[in-house]
């Protein structure tokens, strides 16, 4: 057994022998160290007095540079270390803030995991969502409004058939997520706060912005992974399904009074269920499907639900039903991970008809144009193909450029223009006959790295994805981007701005123009993430912060393109 003593709270943990305070923020472990003269008295318990003097990130780095030259830099290191530490905290604690908030723009859109989350509104205004906020993005006049009433991530949208409405649902927060529901842990009343933090769904106004229901609250234990107005009644119901184990589905009345009516709920399958849509020309039936099933169900007066699960006799199973939509005269098409569409009579759980392989993997999405061709996109070839009415193909198809991904979602826009949501968060406009050109960019995995143009309205993005993009603030359009090869985790601009520091998560960082995205040059310092990077205020040293808890000093030179390191913080 090792002597190591360690006192421990909640969220944190104190090793007296190193003197470090072990802590987590959203999963990650972060260590900090005491100084040594507060080390050997140090109480995780205590409650201290917050400092009279505020630190100031400009003064912190004049005195690095200062320092640097005189061989005195681990205290002033350590401050330097521990400030952007805390600025990155607070700004992750802020981004939750500033979800109440109106923001002026937002950029990046949610394709890798959303479905069914992209429209076209009367006003002229795409629809779609990114984090816990619904955008609806005017692409001509290059204007954005925001749905803000959400707590947390927004997972699926429905448009009422007046196309003006609009439903949208949200995931659980972080400490929901393990299906602890309502039941077992409530808020204090469904009034409360609080309680906006749980799971539920938000009816708007898509002129107004204004909500007219919020549904839900203590019913449903996970995420809303889908939802669906009525039709053929005028859009009097919402079907939902909750991501719970059981998958339920619920149908509300959504009109009665502040919160709604629940009608009915039931389980819907133990597996995943990714789409679930009321029928146009039904007012009791609802189609889902997922994992290994499409299901047909019939909502009968006393307000049960009833379910048939599709046939799919001796053809070959699909591991997935991936997408649904509905022909004019009420058919039901189905695409699936075999690369097949399947077309399923009116009113039956049978296959009518079936058209292999239109698509190389998955068929993730179907689109009935009004004219009544049928648009299908495909989740691993990229390629969008025309269909008659009639399931003839026309011979008319186009590609997604590989870089922007693979199709997810496929909505009708203006005149015969298509809206195209990918798999790497872009949308793209366009039609088949003259292609498609992205009208949205974003980034696919974690996004660490943030720096704003000292002079310019430009800020630069950094991800995990290797992505780098450089971003016009006025236009709120991509610049330029580049593939680093490298998962970035920061970013900063020098002081003219015409070189731009991205550091990685090997320890590798690049330097690199700006304007043409040429690289200079490549360093390393240590094996694990550099978190922060930055100029001194004269632009003569740059502070690379790494995870390894060391802080790296270089001098600056031939118009920031040249680096010499000077120095080593070791924590």
């Amino acid at each position: 057994m090792s002597d190591t003593k360690l006192l421990r709270t909640r969220d944190a943990s104190f090793n007296e022998e190193e003197g470090s305070v072990r802590i987590f923020l959203r999963g990650r472990p972060i260590v900090l160290y005491a100084p040594s003269e507060l080390a050997e008295s140090y109480d995780l318990n205590k409650v201290t007095t917050p400092p009279q003097t505020r630190l100031k990130l400009e003064l912190l780095a004049a005195l690095v540079a200062q320092n640097v030259a005189q061989g005195t830099t681990m205290e002033v290191f350590y401050m330097f270390y521990l400030y952007e530490m805390m600025v990155i905290v607070i700004m992750r604690l802020w981004a939750g803030v500033a979800r109440t908030l109106d923001s002026p723009d937002s950029y990046g859109y949610r394709g890798r995991d959303g479905r069914s989350n992209l429209y076209l509104l009367p006003t002229g205004e795409m629809v779609y969502f990114v984090a816990a906020a619904v955008v609806l993005y005017n692409v001509e006049e290059q204007s954005q409004r925001h749905y803000l009433g959400h707590t947390d991530d927004v997972k699926c949208l429905a448009i009422h058939p007046n196309k003006l409405i609009v439903a949208s649902g949200q995931t659980a927060g972080h400490d929901r997520r393990e299906g602890r529901s309502w039941k077992f842990n409530p808020p204090p009343d469904r009034t409360a706060p609080e309680a906006d933090q749980w799971p539920h769904i938000r009816v708007w106004n898509s002129v107004s912005l204004h909500t007219l229901s919020v549904i839900g609250i203590g019913e449903f234990e996970r995420s809303i992974c889908c939802l669906s107005f009525s039709k053929a009644d005028g859009g009097t119901l919402l079907c939902a399904v909750d991501e719970a184990p059981d998958h339920n589905i619920s149908v509300w009345d959504w009109q009665k009074g502040e919160r709604g009516q629940k009608i009915t709920e039931t389980k819907c399958s133990s597996d995943t269920v990714v789409a679930a849509e009321f029928h146009p020309l039904d007012r009791t039936c609802v189609v889902t499907c997922g994992k290994s099933h499409i299901s047909f169900w019939t909502l009968d007066a006393g307000g049960t639900l009833y379910k048939r699960m599709g046939v799919f006799e001796s053809r070959d199973k699909p591991k997935y039903v991936t997408c649904l939509a509905f022909t004019e005269t009420g058919d039901v098409i189905s695409g699936d991970s075999n690369g097949n569409v399947i077309i399923w009579g009116r009113g039956t759980n049978t296959i009518s008809k079936l058209i292999k392989n239109v698509h190389e993997g998955s068929v993730f999405s179907v689109c009935v144009m009004k004219e009544g061709q049928i648009i299908t996109g495909g989740g691993k070839d990229g390629r969008l193909k025309q269909y008659d009415a009639q399931f003839n193909d026309t011979g008319l198809e186009t590609q997604v450029p590989e870089h922007l991904g693979s199709v997810r979602v496929v909505s009708e826009g203006r005149g015969s223009q298509l809206l195209v949501g990918t798999t790497k968060n872009c949308i793209l406009i366009g039609s088949l006959e003259v292609g498609l050109s992205p009208t949205v960019l974003g980034h696919t995995d974690e996004l660490w790295g943030l720096a704003v143009h000292p002079s310019l309205p430009q800020f630069l993005t950094a991800g995990h994805d290797r992505l780098v993009h450089l971003w016009d603030s006025m236009s709120h359009s991509v610049v330029w981007s580049k593939d680093i090869a490298e998962q970035a985790q920061s970013a900063a601009f020098s002081l003219d701005g015409s070189v731009i520091i991205v550091g990685c998560t090997s320890g590798k960082w690049l330097v690199m123009d700006s304007e043409t995205r040429e690289v200079y040059s490549m360093h390393t310092d240590g094996g694990e993430p550099i978190q922060v990077a930055r100029f001194s205020p004269d632009g003569g040293f740059l502070a690379l912060g790494s995870r390894d808890n060391n802080i790296y000093v270089y001098q600056v030179s031939e118009e920031a393109r040249k680096y010499s390191r000077v120095g080593r913080c070791s924590m």
